[in-house]
């Protein structure tokens, strides 16, 4: 089998190029690099340890006195009675 000549790859190029156009196949080559340099922007924010990298710290539950309000609904269900 081999590996393939320029030939190959030159109509496989052709071909290519005949289904997708060049419009488009532009446009996926400039989306394709600006998400490879988002990511590259984003794994150096993280290496370089600044505050926008850093995760939040989790939020706390805060917890009340349990209170029964007649507008209030607990989370546990009630049976009717």
């Amino acid at each position: 089998m081999g590996s393939f000549s320029i030939w190959h790859w030159l109509i496989v190029l052709l071909v290519v190029i005949l289904i997708f156009g060049t419009k488009k196949l532009k446009n996926l080559g400039s989306d394709l690099g600006g998400a490879v340099k988002g990511f590259k922007d984003g794994v150096k924010g993280a290496q370089d340890g600044s505050p926008e990298a850093q995760p939040a710290a989790p939020a706390q539950q805060v917890t009340t006195a349990h209170k029964t309000d007649a507008q209030t609904v607990d989370v546990d269900a009630k049976t009717k009675s």
